[in-house]
């Protein structure tokens, strides 16, 4: 079985939680309950013929936490780097975050999924980040960090490509060198 440390980061309610408990198999909740410092929980599921044990971090996304937050990424091989598509600001800061988990994770070896969650309010939110945009800054991103990035767009409350982000993620993950 391979093993490891994944971390969600973002603004805050962007759906980190939300989207941790989704795969978790957990129900989506209404109600945004901020995450204080850091959250985790454990999942092992199969990628084809291999066992891979996901130990998520849920790090707080509010700018008074990011102290905290420097030791949660320590050892931490990959990121799931979300983005609310209602919220240009929080797209804008996905770059900040990325910078912020390779300065803090202690690897080289890593690997990322960038997340554009909530796509069930599109049609209701004018302005909204397009699909193209967030397809471009996974180009930025993996050109700028030089690791591997894919890029999804999700929605925790349906549970669209929720578990497809966190197995594209492992996917790539198993590919990387490094100890597992």
């Amino acid at each position: 079985m391979f093993k490891f440390k994944v971390v969600l980061i973002g603004d805050g309610a962007v759906g980190k939680s939300s989207l941790r408990r989704r795969f978790m198999g957990e129900t989506f909740e209404k109600q945004y309950i901020m995450t204080i410092g850091a959250d985790f929980s454990a999942k092992v599921f199969d990628v084809g013929n291999t066992k891979v044990k996901f130990v998520i971090w849920d790090l707080a996304g509010q700018p008074h936490f990011r102290q905290v937050r420097a030791d949660f990424y320590r050892g931490a091989r990959g990121a799931l780097v979300i983005y609310d598509i209602t919220r240009r600001k929080t797209f804008e800061n996905v770059v900040p975050w990325m910078e912020e988990f390779l300065k803090n994770c202690g690897k080289r070896d890593v690997a990322a999924v960038l997340i554009g969650n909530k796509v069930d309010l599109r049609p209701k939110t004018p302005g909204a980040v397009s699909t193209e945009e967030g397809m471009k800054m996974c180009e930025l991103l993996k050109a700028k960090f030089k690791i591997p990035v894919r890029f999804f767009e999700t929605s925790a409350l349906t549970g669209e490509n929720v578990n497809e982000a966190f197995y594209a993620l492992a996917l790539a993950l198993l590919k990387r060198p490094g100890e597992a």
